[in-house]
């Protein structure tokens, strides 16, 4: 066979194709097989495989293609495989796998790259596994992933420094097939064990920032600072908790195992308020760092002091003022010399009756930024955020509501909370002030918290806030009720038991003191025995020797035999045809 069969039934689901003449995998050479999920192509002679060779292959779960001389795999094609787990590869001529392959290796828990030609790993692969992907370590074996690595000329430097560390550890989710894997490089390292290689030339990053927390006024600029040290020299990335983009960072390496980085935020607003992350990686690690910045305050409009001179003539008959209000009554302002700009529109000066005129000021380049200030002053003061109320509170979660008076329905809003009394830990969430509501999810169960609506256009310390409760867990208090039922259930069966326990002991205590017989009874007990035992219906035509022999008893004989009578009856099996008899 020279070539993949195309006469395959359409309802396959396992496929195997191995020891042929087969040297390539067409394009969508198995596209109608969509029942299919395991396909090995083994021990061919496969040394093509084009990217859109397993497309439509959407249950695939296997795919084994150990055995060839494959030298570059498609590594994009997986994505036409989404539900594939195991990747065997085998025992052919990789020499590398590219960083952009680990996208598409992130649902395999199998990955057989054993005996080919692999020098290296990239960096990224190692971090999409425990313990590097920041994952909590477990011992759930169905959480565990296979890698085949070994028989391969590893080189040992700082790239696979991830890999050697992983091969020293204890208890990890991830399962060498071999966990002896030896250095084949550099010189110093050939031969030596994973396990007792020492790196000494990598080193993890570590961060430190100017500040951990930062409170500006609104309005103002911000400068983040980040430094990191580490072998390879690390990059460094800023990125916000809320997944916004971060723009305006410069970063620098003055020397080599050093690396600064510098983010701007200039004129602050409140959707800038936040925890920012600074991020720094090497292929020896990784690090992070994050400064909380929170925004304070209204923006406030700073108007510089205006300068008059009054009066013409030579300087000595001048007179200047810093402002209007400095102007005495008694001037006239006829001959007012206003050589600086003014910021205002119309000034009036005022004083005793039937003195000074409203008197026009020239009007500067910013007489109408002034005006529309005012104006947008008077408008904020009619703004305001009222009825906030909390609707439904969860163990984690609660939903707030408030209402909006003359703010636009596009208005930002800031929805600051926290645990109530810690101020260090507020969170934050940006919406508009038309929406009304805000879901806050994340919170602790059983705990007070304050929630706090900060809008552009309310004075600083006038924002509303209100205090609520989360509830308790509702999974403990499941499990309480359930235990309460159970112990209810429990002591209804057990108390009746135990009540009749000990009335039956007290029973039989009474009546070994109450029917205790003398030895004249017991004298006469002795005689008493059954001459025969039989079940036979008596008839009228019965043998003599058949019949119960009988002797005249007394009161007392005649009771001892129905009581041991009646307990060999509950014995006996009893018909319509048969009856007890009682004889001494």
């Amino acid at each position: 066979m020279s070539d993949i069969p195309v006469n395959v039934p359409v309802d396959t689901v396992k496929l195997r194709i191995e020891k042929t003449t087969i040297r390539r995998i067409p394009t969508e050479a198995f596209y109608y097989l969509v029942e299919l999920r395991y396909l090995w192509i083994t021990y061919n002679s496969i040394t093509s495989v084009d990217t859109g060779s397993f497309y439509n292959l959407k249950l695939l779960h296997e795919l084994r293609l150990d055995g060839n001389m494959i030298s570059m795999f498609p590594w994009e094609s997986l994505k036409e495989m989404p539900n594939l787990r195991t990747l065997d590869l085998h025992n052919n001529r990789l020499t590398n796998v590219p960083t952009d392959a680990v996208p598409y290796l992130l649902n395999i828990t199998y990955l057989d790259l054993s005996s080919n030609k692999l020098t290296n790993l990239p960096s990224d692969l190692m971090d999409i596994w425990p313990p590097f992907n920041g994952a909590p370590i477990s011992t759930n074996a169905s959480q565990k992933i296979v890698l085949g690595l070994q028989d391969n000329p590893w080189f040992c430097d700082c790239k696979i420094s991830k890999l050697i560390e992983m091969s020293k550890m204890a208890d990890t989710p991830v399962v060498l097939m071999d966990p002896f894997l030896t250095c084949s490089g550099p010189e110093n390292l050939a031969g030596v064990l994973f396990q007792r290689a020492d790196l000494d030339n990598c080193v993890k990053p570590s961060v430190m920032t100017s500040a951990t927390k930062i409170t500006s006024p609104l309005g103002s600029n911000v400068l983040l600072r980040c430094d990191t040290t580490g072998f390879p020299t690390p990059t460094l990335y800023w990125s916000k908790s809320n997944g916004s983009p971060v723009n305006n960072t410069v970063q620098e390496s003055p020397s080599e195992g050093i690396r600064w980085s510098i983010m701007s935020l200039h004129g602050i607003l409140y959707k800038d308020a936040g925890n920012y992350s600074c991020k720094a990686k090497n292929v020896a690690g990784n690090a992070e760092a994050t400064i909380s910045v929170s925004v304070a305050g209204t923006i406030s409009t700073t108007i510089p002091p205006m300068r008059f001179t009054i009066g013409t003539g030579p300087p000595s008959q001048r007179t200047t003022f810093s402002t209007f209000t400095d102007i005495p009554y008694s001037t006239s302002l006829k001959s007012t010399v206003l050589p600086i700009t003014s910021t205002m529109q119309y000034a009036t000066a005022k004083k005793p009756k039937g003195s000074l005129k409203q008197t026009k000021i020239q009007q500067g380049g910013n007489g109408k930024k002034l005006a529309a200030d005012e104006k947008s002053k008077k408008s904020d003061a009619s703004k305001s955020v009222k009825d906030l109320k909390i609707a439904e509170e969860t163990s984690d979660s609660a939903v707030v509501l408030w209402t909006v008076d003359g703010f636009p329905n596009d208005a930002p809003l800031t929805v600051v909370y926290s645990p109530y009394g810690d101020d260090d830990i507020k969170r934050t969430e940006e919406t508009n002030a038309g929406s009304g509501k805000m879901l806050l999810e994340g919170l602790s169960p059983g705990m007070r918290y304050s929630v706090c609506l900060v809008a552009k256009g309310i004075d600083a310390g006038k924002d509303p806030c209100i205090d609520f409760y989360t509830q308790d867990n509702v999974e403990d208090n499941g499990q309480n009720q359930f235990f309460v039922i159970i112990s209810g259930i429990a002591c209804a069966f057990v108390l009746p038991l135990i009540a009749l326990l000990v009335y039956k002991i007290l029973n039989l205590y009474c009546k070994g003191h109450n029917t205790s017989l003398d030895a004249e009874d017991l004298e006469k007990e002795s005689y008493v025995k059954f001459e025969t035992i039989s079940m036979k219906q008596r008839t009228l035509n019965s043998h003599p020797t058949e019949l119960w022999a009988r002797r005249p008893t007394n009161e007392s004989e005649r009771m001892l035999l129905c009581s041991r009578s009646s307990i060999d009856s509950q014995m006996t099996y009893k018909s319509d045809s048969s009856r007890s008899e009682y004889l001494c």
